[in-house]
């Protein structure tokens, strides 16, 4: 019988030929991933509930990645993260990407390793597992953050999962599963010039709304697709989570592997949907037609083409998020807005360490993007983190205030969101942000792109 990647990978890691969706399966865990928010949660039920001396099922399997509330003078926020040190300490965990580089020499707990213990700092989880190598073809990968389901991009299940479920993880590498449906969508023709990939994921947003898939896999497909860089991927799989979606996947295929390959050794397996798999829903869309569009406040489905709103004026606008916070999502940005002048504060917040030090590597045309963000009026970058995307302590680099309208690259636009209750964020391509940053008002990108 016919079976899609999602069906072959969970078959694969609970012993079993085949599943079905309803199946209920225990699942081994290649990798989790816990960080400051959920991370401490997570060690109390596993102390509670496997012993206070209980050791993680593999030091090697476990990635910790402080990451959202870190850069703060809030008390409970900074504690959260001495948890995680402690926890790491205690148990050797190897994967840690702490925000302070070798604090007092403390990650050196073995002198025969050659290899201490615990990495320089990365950045927001989603894009530092897979710039650090932790995402692979045909694994399963879990997270306490509803973005794990970025991983998908690498062929591969990913998705987000509870403090409880977790702490059971750290203590067997196991998870009880539900196999969800899958739903298909396939995107043909040329992308043209002014799209990107936060647009297509938008118009599927749009069209099956915030619960369209609850539960159920959310696979990729067609000629666009399969000529999309990995960052692009990435950006789809991530917000199958803003559709209610369990995980979001795409086929694995050359562009992963040389991503993949540049960044790990390690084996892994490759999965592909069979030609006659069953899909609980299809849709195809004919990317050649689609329109830059944005989400109004306060939904991701609130889709409206970007055209149609250029009378909202915005306050300001936010480049970031495991989103869209990637090098390629500001070097789409900088396309717009070399030789340009924002007339809104420009907040640029990369998603990593890699990114950050990309904006004063990459160029275009001769010239670096720091410098071109530098001239058209962009605030400094700040330091790479999750930042106000999710809204944060009082001092969190751009947290919204106030009743400020605000275009951004990041994944909700729920009330609150980025801050303030009465802010209003409408969510966009980097085309789009930038496009708007130059007019003051939501602007559709194709004024500036051919």
């Amino acid at each position: 019988m016919a079976q899609t990647i999602t069906q072959k990978i969970l078959a694969q890691h609970s012993n079993r030929p085949r599943v079905e969706p309803g199946d209920n399966i225990w699942v081994a865990v290649d990798v989790l991933m816990t960080h400051d928010v959920c991370g401490p949660g997570t060690i109390g039920i596993f102390k509670k509930e496997f012993g206070a001396d209980a050791k993680v099922w593999d030091t090697e399997k476990v990635v910790i990645i402080p990451d959202h509330y870190i850069f703060t003078q809030d008390r409970r926020a900074n504690r959260n993260v001495d948890i995680l040190r402690e926890f790491v300490r205690e148990q050797g965990i190897r994967y840690f990407y702490d925000v302070m580089d070798d604090p007092q020499g403390s990650w050196q707990f073995d002198p025969q390793q050659t290899k201490p213990y615990g990495s320089k700092y990365a950045g927001v989880c989603h894009l530092a597992l897979a710039q650090q190598g932790h995402t692979r073809p045909g694994e399963v990968l879990v997270g306490t953050d509803s973005h794990t389901c970025n991983a998908g991009a690498f062929g591969q299940f990913a998705t987000g999962i509870g403090n409880t479920d977790a702490a059971f993880v750290l203590g067997t590498g196991r998870i009880l599963l539900k196999v969800p449906e899958t739903m298909r969508f396939d995107f043909t023709g040329e992308i043209p010039p002014y799209l990107l990939a936060k647009d297509l994921i938008l118009w599927v947003i749009g069209d099956i709304s915030v619960s369209g898939a609850t539960y159920r896999t959310l696979e990729f497909g067609g000629e666009a697709v399969s000529r999309m860089s990995m960052e692009e991927r990435m950006t789809l799989t991530n917000m199958v989570i803003e559709a209610g979606g369990k995980n979001g996947v795409i086929p694995a295929d050359e562009t992963t592997f040389n991503y993949v390959n540049q960044r790990t050794t390690k084996p892994y397996q490759v999965f592909h949907s069979d030609p006659d798999a069953d899909y609980v829903f299809t849709k195809t869309y004919d990317t050649s037609l689609l329109e830059p569009v944005v989400a109004r406040p306060h939904s991701p489905d609130n889709r409206a083409l970007a055209r149609e709103c250029s009378d909202v004026k915005i306050d300001r606008a936010y480049i970031g998020s495991c989103t869209g916070g990637k090098i390629e999502d500001f070097i789409h940005a900088a396309k717009l807005l070399k030789g340009q002048a924002v007339r809104v504060p420009t907040y640029l917040v990369p998603a990593t360490r890699e990114v950050y030090d990309g904006l004063f590597t990459e160029m275009i045309d001769g010239k670096l993007l720091a410098d071109i963000f530098f001239e058209s009026g962009c605030l400094d970058p700040a330091d790479p983190s999750c930042a106000a995307c999710l809204g944060g302590p009082q001092d969190t680099f751009g947290r919204l205030n106030n009743a400020e309208v605000c275009i951004s690259t990041t994944n909700r636009n729920f009330p609150g969101r980025m801050g303030d209750k009465r802010a209003q964020v409408y969510l966009a391509s980097p085309y789009t942000v930038a496009a708007s940053a130059i007019r003051g008002y939501v602007t559709d990108p194709r004024e500036f792109l051919a």
